[in-house]
């Protein structure tokens, strides 16, 4: 089994193994990475946890945990530009750094050791988390508790003031939606760092966990145009304008489409 069929068999369990999950995604660009290895500094880190925990209810321990992995030194990256190890799993547990989504997936797990209740949330541009029924978001990072207020004010420093908050930007997220965004995360980290290839992995997988939306497509044609590949970039093209809705993109990908060479006659 190749580290992309291992991951999408980790979301097949139940409970979905998602943090195993991720780590065959890390394999899957490093062949060096051992998931079984990451999995036992995790109890190692349960460990380490649990020892600094208060003596409280388990629906109270979320904000505490996060404050505990924060005090043990796991911190959202600072470093600009950002590198894809701070969404690789195995590098995250290492050096402690990681984008708000990586620590949320590593919080998630521990949570789910320990019976805390904890559950992601798929808010745009910082994932957050959320004790179930609370009335306030957890940040990953640090455990900052955010009330509405607070996450309007973390959307408009993000997209702006045209952007409102609105009920969907709360929403759960499931395995695969956790994973999927992940996996946009690396594919636009290792596009930044000119890896094509590496991005491609990415791109083919964000179509396989989860319904993929015009942007994905053009992303991966976008790799395709760099990798010198017109019929595949073609396919993938036509699929973003099929799923567009947004009438002056569908002018611009029906030109981008006619630029593109004649497709090659088949053989008969």
């Amino acid at each position: 089994m190749d580290p992309r069929q291992a991951c999408l068999a980790c979301l097949e369990q139940r409970p979905a193994a998602t943090f195993e999950a991720a780590l065959w995604i890390a394999a899957e660009h490093d062949p060096s990475v051992q998931p079984a290895i990451s999995l036992s500094q995790l109890r190692e880190l349960q460990m380490e946890v649990s020892l600094g925990m208060p003596l409280l209810p388990a629906a109270e321990l979320a904000q505490p945990l996060l404050r505990r992995l924060n005090t043990l030194g796991f911190q959202q990256e600072e470093f600009i530009p950002l590198r894809p190890q701070v969404a690789l799993l195995d590098k995250v547990l290492e050096r402690k750094r990681g984008q708000p989504l990586s620590l949320a997936l590593l919080a998630l797990e521990l949570a789910r050791r320990l019976d805390i209740p904890l559950v992601g949330v798929n808010f745009p541009g910082h994932f957050l988390l959320r004790v179930p029924g609370a009335d306030h978001q957890l940040d990953p990072c640090g455990g900052r508790r955010l009330y509405p207020a607070d996450c309007r004010e973390l959307l408009t420093r993000q997209f702006g003031p045209k952007l409102p908050l609105a009920a969907q930007h709360l929403n759960e997220a499931s395995p695969r939606q956790m994973l999927q965004r992940l996996s946009r995360n690396l594919r636009e980290l290792h596009t930044s760092q000119g890896d094509e290839m590496g991005a491609l992995k990415d791109a083919e997988r964000v179509l396989e966990l989860g319904q993929p939306v015009a942007s994905d497509y053009l992303a991966r044609a976008g790799l395709y145009q760099r990798l010198g590949c017109p019929q595949a970039e073609r396919f993938d093209l036509q699929h973003a304008l099929m799923l567009s809705d947004d009438p002056l993109q569908q002018l611009r990908l029906a030109k981008r489409l006619q630029l593109l060479p004649p497709l090659s006659p088949s053989v008969h």
